[in-house]
């Protein structure tokens, strides 16, 4: 039996980064590679009903334990791409007993620090893997992937009692379109965690509002040694509609809950300029309230130097699964337990940004997240803890066998619904 350390060893030689401007499902064909592997490996460890869509969703199920029909469907997902942010062409892992201080990434010259990543304090007398310091890891979520299928692997081999089960793998969802050939009725679980978050022993359910804005400047060219009453720079109004943001509302200078206003693209001629924001924030009272400055000031702007100088088109990408979740708080429930049984203490935080669970939320599928044991993600500096990889798949048998003992209609009875400040306390 594979251990979960050598499934993450064997996942991340994959390259397997996405790219929103393919305009293909998935965005990558490497994507494939994997997801056709990775069935392969649902088929060798016992795993049924495995298939592999031709968008690249990776899916197999489990059947229940003779006399556990009944209980909920529960389902495990995790997502197989990896981010743009940094090379994923040939990784080269390091594995690393870690007694503390820095450590040299290869000899690119590159460091982890714990003066500048503190978590590392949190890992001496632990195993990690890290880079070389040329590429991102891909623990994100290749770690994730390492632990469902160590656990499915576990489940049979120790015949460990369970409900029905459904495994699953998604392309493509550092870019926004890991569920959008999710087939949720076809994945047959009523409940399910995506395993995409951080430190081991961590739930999420609360994860950003989002919305892409683009806001379109339009000048007025003419030669610059007849400009003066005439002229409208298109970049100097980029330039000044940025200044009249809310200066610290960026996410540089915000953390947990505060939302941001996030410049990702700016570019443009004194004629044409385009400027491009993540717009973010939990509470959904807060998030319209940033759609509407970012109007008002337009509104200034086209005041200023004339009708059709700004233009604002906010496209909206997902909203807080919290709203969601907190109607089936046993899922909350039944995952701190089970963190509790692993040895950990059970940590909610929010989300800084998307995930799969979200949208699968909205779609009928109620899906929290779960902590992998990765650090850093999308960069040189990514690293995973060995240790906190293996809590992690106790963490699953855990709520697997929990599951188990579930009655049809029991879930929505276990555990009375909490303000958001509450849940997170705990």
């Amino acid at each position: 039996m594979k251990t979960v350390l050598e499934r993450l060893l064997d996942y991340v030689r994959f390259d397997t980064q996405s790219n929103e401007s393919t305009g293909t499902h998935p965005s990558t064909p490497n994507q494939m590679v994997l997801a056709r592997h990775l069935a392969e490996e649902m088929r060798a460890v016992g795993l049924q009903d495995v298939r592999l869509t031709e968008h690249g969703y990776a899916f197999g199920t489990l059947p229940a334990t003779p006399g556990m029909e009944e209980a909920p469907a529960l389902g495990f997902i995790a997502h197989l791409d990896t981010s743009d942010a940094a090379s994923g062409t040939n990784v080269q892992p390091q594995v690393i007993p870690y007694r503390g201080g820095v450590i040299p990434l290869g000899t690119s010259g590159k460091f982890l620090d714990p003066k500048r990543f503190p978590s590392l304090n949190h890992q001496i007398g632990n195993t990690l893997v890290t880079t070389d310091g040329t590429t991102l890891l891909g623990a994100d979520d290749k770690a994730g992937i390492a632990e469902i299928m160590t656990a499915a692997e576990r489940i049979i081999s120790e015949k460990i009692p369970h409900g029905p089960l459904r495994f699953g793998f998604t392309p493509d969802e550092e870019i926004g379109e890991g569920t959008l050939f999710f087939d949720v009725e076809a994945f047959g679980a009523q409940y399910a965690y995506t395993v995409d978050g951080g430190a081991a022993g961590e739930i999420e359910f609360q994860n950003f509002n989002a919305a892409t804005a683009t806001i379109a400047f339009h000048g007025i060219p003419v030669h610059p040694g007849s400009a003066r009453g005439i002229m409208v720079n298109a970049l100097r109004v980029a330039f000044e509609f940025n200044s009249m943001l809310p200066r610290n509302e960026v996410p540089e200078e915000t953390e947990q809950f505060q939302g941001f206003y996030h410049l990702i693209r700016c570019s443009g001629t004194a004629s044409e300029a385009e400027t491009v924001y993540l717009l973010r924030d939990h509470d959904a009272e807060s998030f319209e309230a940033r759609k509407t400055t970012l109007r008002r000031i337009a509104a200034e702007l086209n005041a200023r130097y004339g009708n059709g100088t700004v233009t604002v088109a906010v496209k909206d990408q997902y909203r807080n699964m919290e709203e969601v979740i907190l109607q089936h708080p046993f899922l909350l429930d039944i995952a701190k337990k089970a963190v509790h049984e692993s040895g950990l203490e059970p940590v909610i935080v929010p989300i800084r940004g998307g995930t799969d669970g979200a949208m699968l939320s909205f779609r009928g599928l109620p899906c929290p997240n779960l902590g992998t044991g990765g650090y850093n993600f999308h960069g040189e500096s990514e690293f995973a803890s060995v240790e906190e990889m293996e809590k992690t798949v106790e963490i699953l048998l855990g709520i697997t066998v929990r599951f188990s003992r579930l009655a049809p209609g029991e879930p929505a009875q276990s555990l009375p619904v909490q303000k958001t400040e509450e849940i997170s306390r705990i």
